[in-house]
């Protein structure tokens, strides 16, 4: 099979393993993708006169086929393919002959790869928003049922003041909202279409860039046809970092329920079935999802640097190097999309033992309160501080549940205010629908109906 840059020539073995590297694996991934963007530039170029409006349909109708074989993953790509773009039209020329020789013309290999990689990125954006939003309600959802639930809050791991698990569980799930909303902000940023900057200095025909960008279902062009090639890899390190964001939290919201868990603590049990056991302690059960959930937050953030490391000194224009951020960008889309749909099951299935959360109440736990007792008598604070350090000890325990009732202020334990993270969540929510409802109808239009741009798990 040629390459598409074929002068002639052989490449030399050792480069051409060196240069393609996991393109011909990663592709596999994007010719889903690729095909419904080709669909778009071929219905463009028939439209604009460069080609017949048979010849395009020919064309439209190989590439639905070629995106349902992928779908399947009933094609292959060899090394020697070098990556996806030449699969498709091999099998263009094979099967159409000169017409499937014509589908290139006006792009180059890098807005078809940036397009393909965005419309990929798009969809898998919106199923992690998905996955974010259903943790987020059910996180939500369970500290309201737990917002009575007192136990001793933390600081240094140490002791520190009266707190709930309803406010434990909130506080998580309005980190994960930050997150959602810093995804849905990278979530914009690649919702525009590449197509029609080649290279990076776009052609010299008449190319309807915006007719191709609502054919695909963005919400407009990139303008700047060299501003596409430079925000590539820059595009794909923020992605990456938005959804180290999300890992993060994931990670520390975990690192929580393994202290949380210790025999020596108990506030929470985990289910047998989500914990692993040791090959040579019978008693053991190990809480695997949790340690690997707080490694993946390190893992992900990995791939971010991956991506600002290859970008952060490249000159103008494309250069190969941006071929080294499609995997970990790949990488890290998978990666939190599974940690996001553990992480629900997980939560769901949290057992919280409530007496020994109350159990774990001491006098330490309301030193602060009697502090302030003392300021409402007219003490002033570091008086009420300094004589709180010296008799909190011998004063007796007060009801925490009185204690929980004199936190009235705006998302205190008291006082966790949920509809403020509800009327955040929806709007999240919001954003994601619009880009949705674009991103279904392009993809059945082009593909057809109940066709997604990912293919089955393997």
């Amino acid at each position: 099979m040629a390459k598409l840059w074929d002068k002639g020539y052989e490449l030399d073995a050792v480069v051409e393993r060196f240069t393609v590297g996991r393109d011909h694996i990663l592709d596999r991934e994007l010719i889903p993708a690729d095909a419904m963007a080709s669909i778009a530039h071929a219905r463009m170029l028939a439209r604009v006169g460069i080609i017949p409006d048979g010849e395009a349909a020919a064309i439209e109708r190989e590439l639905r086929t070629i995106a349902a074989d992928a779908l399947r993953r009933e094609i292959a790509i060899e090394r020697a393919d070098e990556d996806g773009h030449t699969v498709i039209e091999a099998r263009l020329i094979e099967r159409l002959g000169d017409a499937g020789k014509k589908v290139h013309t006006g792009r180059s290999r890098n807005d078809q790869v940036t397009a393909a990689t965005r419309l990929y990125t798009r969809a898998a954006l919106l199923d992690i928003s998905n996955a974010g939003r259903r943790l987020v309600e059910l996180l939500l959802r369970r500290a309201q049922e737990e917002a009575r639930t007192v136990m001793p809050g933390r600081t240094h791991l140490q002791i520190a003041m009266l707190s709930t698990f309803g406010l434990w569980l909130a506080s998580w799930a309005e980190q994960l909202l930050d997150d959602l909303e810093l995804l849905a902000a990278v979530a914009d940023l690649n919702d525009r279409s590449p197509l029609g900057s080649a290279a990076s200095y776009g052609t010299p025909l008449p190319l309807d860039r915006e007719f191709v960008a609502d054919l695909l279902g963005f919400r407009g062009i990139q303008n700047n046809v060299l501003a596409v090639q430079h925000s590539r890899g820059v595009l794909d390190g923020r992605i990456a970092e938005a959804l180290a964001g999300v890992s993060t939290t994931l990670g520390r919201m975990a690192q929580d329920l393994i202290i949380f868990s210790l025999p020596e603590i108990g506030y929470v049990r985990l289910p047998e079935d989500l914990c692993s056991g040791s090959s040579i302690m019978p008693q053991k059960r190990n809480p695997d999802i949790l340690e690997l959930l707080r490694a993946r937050a390190g893992t992900v953030d990995g791939y971010a640097t991956q991506c600002r490391n290859v970008v952060r000194s490249l000159p103008s224009g494309y250069n190969r190097d941006l071929q080294d951020t499609k995997e970990p960008l790949m990488r890290a889309l998978a990666a939190v999309e599974e940690s996001l749909i553990v992480s629900e099951t997980l939560v769901s299935r949290l057992t919280p033992d409530r007496d020994r959360m109350r159990g774990a109440l001491n006098s330490e736990v309301f030193a602060t309160d009697y502090a302030y007792r003392l300021v409402e008598e007219g003490v002033p604070f570091r008086e009420a501080y300094r004589r709180a350090a010296a008799e909190y000890r011998d004063q007796a325990m007060p009801d925490p549940d009185e204690a929980l009732d004199r936190r009235r202020s705006t998302g205190t334990p008291g006082t966790l205010n949920l509809e403020a993270a509800r009327d955040r969540l929806a709007a999240v929510g919001t954003r994601s629908q619009a880009i949705a409802n674009r991103h279904d109808a392009a993809v059945a239009a082009l593909l057809g109906e109940g066709v997604t741009l990912r293919p089955q798990s393997e």
